[in-house]
C-alpha cells in the first residue's frame, strides 16, 4: 500500500475538511478573533488532522501488505483466509470477514461436489463389475462354439470397460493402490497369455530381454498400463513387440518396442494428452485417445515417468521409468 495512492483515495475527505476549515476561519474573524488565536487553532487542528491519517495508514498499510504478499506466495489462492489475522479496524475487519465467508462457501460446495463425484465414481464401479458378468458369459459361450470373430469383438468390449474403470479410479489412485515389488517378467507374462488368441491371429512375436527385475509399483496398475501398449501395438500394425529391461543404479527404465507404423513427429508431443488421436487414430483405426492418458496420469500418481519416442513407418518405443528406493530393500 503506497502512501500516494492513500493520499488520493482521502482526497475527497481532505477537500471537505479544507472546506470546513475555510468557513470557521471566516467565522472566527467575523468575531474578531485574534489572529494568533486563529493561527494556534488552526496549527493544532492540522498537526491533529495529520497525525490521525498517518496512524490511519500506518495501520491499513500493514494489513494490506500481508494480504498482497499472502496472495502472491499462495499456489492455493483460496486458503488466503487461514493466512490472515482480523485486523483492528473497521473497513479491514469487514474485509476480513467477507473473505471468510467466500472461503467457507466455497469449502462447503467442493464438498457437495467431491460427494458426488465419490457417488458416481462408486456407480461407475459398480456398473463395470455388473456388465464384466454378461460379457464373460458370452466370451464363455464363444469359446465353447468356436465363434472367434464374436469373442474378438467381446475381448474389445471389454478392453474398454477395464478402460472406464481405470479412469474412474485414476483420479484417486493413491486410495486404491499396494506398493510392492513386482517381477517384469510375471506382469509381462501375464498380459501376453491375455492377449494370445489375438497375436496368434495376427502372427505377432514377442520377444523379451532382461525382465527379471523387479519394481517397486503396484502390480494390477503396472498389468493395466502395459495391456494398454500392448493393444496399441497390436491396432497399429505392428508384426513383432521386444520388451526389455535397463536396472540403473537409481531407476528400472522398461521399454516397450513395436514395429508398428509409427507415430508422426509432429503427434509426439501431444501423445500423452486427453482424447488425443492424432493422425493415425483418425485413418488406420477408431480411436479415443484415452488409453495412453491413462497410462500416463497412473504414472504420475504412481511416481513413475513415461516417454515415448518413434520415427514414423518403422517402430514406436514407449519407456517406463520406475525409481528406486532404498528403504523397500529387504536384507
Amino acid at each position: 500500500m503506497k502512501l500516494t495512492d492513500f493520499l488520493r483515495d482521502r482526497l475527497p475527505a481532505f477537500l471537505i475538511s479544507a472546506a470546513a476549515w475555510i468557513l470557521a476561519l471566516i467565522f472566527l474573524f467575523a468575531f474578531h478573533v485574534p489572529a494568533e488565536a486563529v493561527v494556534i487553532v488552526s496549527v493544532i487542528v492540522l498537526l491533529g488532522a495529520a497525525a490521525a491519517e498517518l496512524w490511519a495508514f500506518l495501520r491499513k498499510r500493514g494489513y494490506y501488505d500481508k494480504l498482497s504478499s499472502s496472495l502472491e506466495q499462495l499456489d492455493k489462492k483460496y486458503l488466503l483466509s487461514e493466512m490472515l489475522e482480523e485486523p483492528e479496524f473497521l473497513d479491514g475487519r469487514i474485509l476480513h470477514s467477507a473473505i471468510c465467508e467466500a472461503d467457507k462457501s466455497m469449502c462447503e460446495h467442493i464438498a457437495e461436489y467431491r460427494r458426488e463425484s465419490a457417488d458416481f465414481r462408486e456407480y461407475i464401479e459398480l456398473w463395470v463389475h455388473e456388465i464384466k458378468l454378461p460379457v464373460a458369459g458370452l466370451q464363455l459361450m464363444c469359446h465353447n462354439d468356436g465363434a472367434q470373430r464374436y469373442a474378438e469383438q467381446l475381448r474389445r468390449i471389454d478392453e474398454y470397460i477395464e478402460n472406464v474403470l481405470y479412469y474412474a479410479r485414476s483420479g484417486s489412485a493413491e486410495k486404491d493402490y499396494i506398493i510392492k515389488p513386482v517381477s517384469l517378467k510375471r506382469a509381462f507374462a501375464d498380459i501376453a497369455v491375455r492377449n494370445r488368441c489375438e497375436l496368434q491371429e495376427r502372427g505377432i512375436s514377442l520377444h523379451t530381454a532382461d525382465l527379471g527385475a523387479e519394481v517397486m509399483t503396484d502390480g494390477k496398475w503396472l498389468e493395466f498400463m502395459l495391456g494398454q501398449l500392448m493393444s496399441n501395438s497390436i491396432k497399429y500394425g505392428a508384426s513383432e513387440i521386444t520388451v526389455s529391461a535397463e536396472e540403473l543404479p537409481d531407476r528400472t527404465v522398461l521399454r516397450f518396442r513395436d514395429n508398428g507404423i509409427g507415430i508422426p513427429a509432429g503427434d509426439l508431443p501431444y501423445i500423452f494428452d486427453k482424447t488425443f488421436t492424432g493422425e493415425n487414430g483418425r485413418t488406420h483405426t477408431k480411436s479415443t485417445g484415452m488409453g495412453l492418458y491413462i497410462v500416463k496420469k497412473l504414472c504420475d500418481r504412481l511416481g513413475h515417468s513415461a516417454e515415448v519416442s518413434s520415427v514414423q513407418g518403422e517402430f514406436t518405443e514407449i519407456a517406463l521409468t520406475f525409481g528406486k528406493n532404498e528403504l523397500y530393500k529387504v536384507e
